[in-house]
């Protein structure tokens, strides 16, 4: 029997799977945080990983199976993974559907162990969700999670809702990647400096650096957008109550 294998013929315009850089450190004006989008409708992704980085992955598309170090995660719509330093990992499309996974990375030195976290279990867990006016919290990597830098959930708006009261971190820098209707945001230092208001759709990342006020506003219909944080780790409304029940203008956490 002949063991010699045939070659094979590729073209980018065949490719099974493209990775697009959302954003860096050199065009985001945040010191740790990357966010990549990763679409695979044949075969597999590149076998990834990084000694300086931990990965958040979250699930976009209805299924993926995604190989750390050697275990297999089957990733159902919505749920999360994380990828600790220094670990190997690929993205695998094993179903009709295609996958499309939202590749958060984050600068750091300690190895945690991977950790996924399940979108229908989070919504049933009353200890990750936080309800605020007209919108609801799901803490799906929480400090309950070991982790460098990384926490991250999902917030869902109902519609003609804003963020209130305003806020900004001294130690945190964040995305909001919208995933679910359309609104408005702004990013600004100071009421006087409010220089960024920008519409916003599914597909939109928007960076958030230290000290930078980041409201939400839905219009006419629902919202809802991935909070991806990387800093230090706890959520706002669990460290300043008057998040949760808007008794200030705006605050710092």
């Amino acid at each position: 029997m002949n063991s010699v294998k045939d070659g094979q013929k590729f073209n980018i315009d065949g490719s099974g799977c493209i990775i697009r850089e959302l954003f860096n450190q050199e065009n985001s004006n945040l010191n740790w945080l990357s966010a990549a989008d990763m679409r695979i409708t044949d075969g597999a992704s590149p076998l990834m990983g990084s000694d300086k980085e931990e990965v958040l992955l979250a699930n976009l598309g209805q299924a993926a199976e995604v190989v750390v170090a050697g275990t297999q995660y089957e990733l159902k719509h919505y749920d999360m993974l994380y990828i600790p330093v220094g670990a190997s990992w690929q993205a695998v499309k094993n179903s009709e559907d295609d996958v499309h996974l939202y590749v958060y990375r984050a600068l750091g030195e300690e190895v945690y162990e991977p950790y996924h976290a399940r979108y229908e279990e989070c919504i049933k867990d009353e200890e990750r969700i936080r309800y605020l006016e007209r919108k609801v919290v799901y803490k799906m990597f929480d400090v309950s999670e070991n982790a460098n830098k990384f926490m991250v959930g999902y917030t869902f708006y109902e519609d003609r809702t804003r963020a209130y009261p305003p806020h900004n971190h001294t130690d945190q820098e964040e995305v909001y990647s919208f995933i679910e209707g359309r609104g408005a945001m702004e990013v600004y230092e100071d009421e006087k400096n409010k220089t960024f208001v920008r519409s916003v759709e599914t597909g939109d990342h928007i960076t958030i650096p230290v000290l930078n006020y980041h409201p939400v506003f839905s219009h006419d219909e629902p919202l809802c957008f991935i909070w991806c944080i990387a800093g230090e780790r706890y959520w706002v409304g669990d460290k300043n109550k008057d998040f949760m029940d808007a008794s200030v203008d705006k605050l710092t956490t």
